[in-house]
């Protein structure tokens, strides 16, 4: 029975309880739940109630990647998830994707989700891409990132031949790593919504939008030259 570890960064969030109790809750039982404190001096105590259910580790503040890579080195699942510590899993969400990733024999996947406000009620439509063939797909994924962190599954020996999270880019690590992986493996896409992505006003993606724009350009001109070539390649195959 494969494992699914799922790794929860942690700092200064008030919303922890309500990512850990939608874990604890998982349809699917065989998960390991790895908590990484990154420096936190506050909501510390809405930990405490989970304690005996989760891999609890404490670090210094090195910001969300070196937390993230943090969890995965300690992780011993066959199967790696992130949930960030203001967003909620579907109960479902572990079982339904594991049954993709094993049916298609699929090493990335990811889901649809919705957006949720302070108070866990849903404020938009299902969320959701999949580009129609390869070709919009990196299309698609070279003009900016389609892909919820939250929603991935990811096989741990995608990490052992790509890499982990770069520390260096303090906001788009995930758009990085996704495009470091569609370089060498097929993107699955679960169209039933499995995350509630919550909207607040303290969340980084709000803080911070004029650094993202500016890092996600980096990313793009980081990879420009190899997606370009995943783009010419796929063009020759039609």
């Amino acid at each position: 029975m494969s494992k699914v570890s799922i790794v929860v960064p942690f700092y200064n969030c008030p919303y922890i309880d309500k990512a850990l109790e939608s874990l604890v809750n998982q349809t699917y039982k065989n998960i390991e739940i790895i908590v990484v404190n990154d420096g936190s001096t506050l909501y510390s105590e809405k930990i405490d109630p989970f304690l005996d259910k989760i891999i609890y580790i404490k670090k210094e503040n090195g910001g969300t990647a070196s937390a993230l890579n943090t969890g995965i080195e300690k992780a011993t699942g066959d199967y790696l998830c992130w949930l960030s510590s203001d967003d909620i899993f579907y109960p479902e969400k572990t079982e339904v994707q594991l049954d993709l990733m094993k049916r298609e024999n699929a090493y990335f996947s990811y889901t649809s989700y919705y957006c949720m406000d302070d108070d866990g009620e849903i404020i938009s439509p299902i969320i959701g891409i999949y580009p129609s063939n390869q070709l919009e797909l990196f299309k698609a994924m070279i003009r900016g990132n389609i892909i919820n962190g939250c929603s991935v599954m990811i096989h741990r020996k995608v990490f052992e031949l790509i890499g982990v999270f770069d520390e260096t880019l303090q906001y788009t690590h995930d758009y990085d790593l996704w495009l470091r992986i569609l370089q060498n493996f097929n993107f699955h896409f679960v169209p039933q919504p499995l995350l509630l992505y919550r909207i607040h006003t303290e969340m980084g993606s709000k803080k911070h939008e004029g650094s993202i724009k500016l890092e996600n350009r980096h990313v793009v001109n980081r990879h420009h030259a190899k997606m370009k070539q995943l783009l010419v390649n796929e063009l020759r195959k039609q």
